[in-house]
């Protein structure tokens, strides 16, 4: 699926924001990236969906050489990202997002039916407008139904739980459960610090200062970070996050 080969990002002034990253993400899994802030979680997340450009190595999705694809060529070959702070549209209407989306003619029982998905009540959200009087997590929640309707092979969340509320992250963890659940040949990934995506997730990479530290399965590096063991060197909270 998402192959990363030593990719680095340096700035002008010579700091290392990515420092030889390299990682697999095969189809069908469900992959949280964790650790300290400012470590390059979401800068790694960008460069994936082609946001921004690496100063060297290589990427590969499905086998294609990507690197210097642009973000359009890369929605077009199946990769989505949300954004941490989705953009409201004042004038457009959630079946229009919704529509957009899925590039295709709608009914409205077919925007029902991706909104269902994300926990929100059709009839109160298909003619809404995106605009200030939708909370955060309703925001997010429609963003993912977006992507839904998109139906991409590589779904890219980050930091999901950012600027929403409790019951709005409750609902969240739902959702996420339901995609986890239902993929079939498509992969997610997802930039968060949250144990609660976490334990969804099939693997943890966990990047600090522009290096991976580790890649497994949630078994092998979650109780690592949750402090269940003595070899833990990688913890975020340790590092003060």
């Amino acid at each position: 699926m998402l192959e990363l080969k030593n990719i680095s990002l340096n700035l002008a002034d010579s700091k290392d924001i990515l420092n030889d990253v390299s990682l697999n993400v095969e189809s069908g899994k469900f992959v949280v990236i964790t650790g300290p802030n400012g470590g390059g979680k979401s800068t790694l997340a960008k460069i994936v969906a082609g946001i921004f450009k690496p100063t060297s190595g290589q990427i590969l999705f499905d086998g294609q050489d990507i690197t210097n694809a642009s973000i359009t060529d890369r929605a077009r070959m199946g990769i989505s990202y949300a954004f941490q702070q989705p953009v409201r549209f004042k004038g457009i209407k959630v079946r229009d997002l919704i529509t957009l989306a899925a590039g295709r003619e709608l009914t409205t029982s077919g925007v029902c039916e991706y909104l269902s998905e994300v926990g929100l009540c059709a009839r109160d959200y298909v003619d809404r407008e995106v605009n200030a009087s939708l909370s955060g997590g309703e925001i997010k929640r429609i963003e993912i139904a977006m992507v839904m309707a998109r139906g991409t092979k590589l779904s890219i969340f980050d930091e999901p739980e950012a600027g929403i509320d409790l019951w709005s992250f409750q609902n969240l963890i739902q959702v996420f459960r339901k995609l986890h659940d239902g993929i079939h040949g498509s992969s997610i990934i997802i930039i968060s610090h949250q144990e609660r995506i976490m334990e969804i997730a099939d693997e943890i990479v966990v990047l600090s200062n522009g290096k991976v530290l580790t890649q497994g399965t949630r078994e092998e590096v979650l109780p690592k970070l949750l402090g269940g063991t003595d070899t833990c060197h990688f913890c975020p909270r340790e590092e003060g996050v």
